[in-house]
């Protein structure tokens, strides 16, 4: 057992004697305690090292799995699914710009037509995949256009994203189908996500600031209507939601 007292060392009297002795004692303390601890360890290790490895391999079966699921099923299916992707995408930006057929070319996005997928079909068809999740808010903004408020919460609350845009622009579209809907609470909540998600964007934020401030106003929640506002005549000056801002801060005020 090893000990602090130094090689041929000896002390000068008989009360370092005993200082000496009583350091050497807690040092061997100590290390008692370590030993029985490591002991205590090693046996619990034994006993259970069938158990350890199988958790090991287990973790090891679950990471493997996801990765040649990703691999060889994910990727070949999101392939087949952006291919089919493109049908649908056609018809909803026709749509954007054709008003007088947008209702039927919504539609045809939606389900498409003489076996061509629609929107619902790549959904159903390439469930988990990217594309899928794409067409997810293509079909839930093709159904608020269409004035369906319901079905388009329903893909657009099914929809995530990484990208702050995409999922800002989700969100303040449920919160139009709510205050489409006369549930402007809903809408408020929805509209305060989208700010969130937006960030500082100077595209999105503005937009969805200024549909929360209308909401909160019906809301009769002038305080936060005012803060809504007042942060698109700080931080967003130059938007055109900025236009006429000032009317609505008087308003709230």
């Amino acid at each position: 057992m090893a000990t602090y007292k130094k090689r041929g060392y000896k002390p000068k009297n008989k009360e370092e004697e005993v200082i000496i002795e009583e350091q050497e004692s807690t040092t061997a303390e100590v290390f008692n305690t370590l030993d029985e601890g490591a002991s205590k360890t090693e046996a619990w290790v034994s006993k259970n090292q069938n158990y350890i490895l199988g958790a090991i391999v287990a973790i090891a079966v679950v990471v493997l799995g996801y990765l040649a699921y990703q691999k060889f099923i994910i990727e070949p299916k999101d392939t087949n699914a952006a291919n089919e992707f493109s049908y649908p995408m056609q018809n909803f930006n026709a749509a954007l710009t054709n008003t007088a057929q947008k209702d039927s070319l919504f539609n045809l996005a939606l389900n498409g037509s003489e076996g061509k997928f629609g929107f619902i079909d790549i959904i159903e068809e390439y469930s988990g995949t990217p594309t899928a999740n794409m067409a997810k808010y293509a079909a839930g903004m093709a159904y608020l256009n269409l004035q369906k408020y319901e079905d388009a919460i329903a893909y657009l609350e099914d929809f995530s994203s990484d990208d702050n845009i995409y999922q800002a622009l989700a969100y303040g579209g449920i919160g139009d189908a709510f205050s489409q809907l006369e549930q402007q609470a809903d809408a408020l909540d929805y509209y305060k996500k989208a700010i969130s998600a937006a960030g500082d964007n100077e595209f999105t934020a503005p937009k969805f600031l200024y549909k929360a401030g209308v909401a909160a106003l019906q809301l009769e929640k002038k305080d936060a209507a005012l803060d809504f506002f007042n942060t698109i005549k700080e931080d967003f000056p130059t938007s055109k939601e900025a236009n006429n801002i000032d009317a609505l801060i008087g308003f709230s005020e």
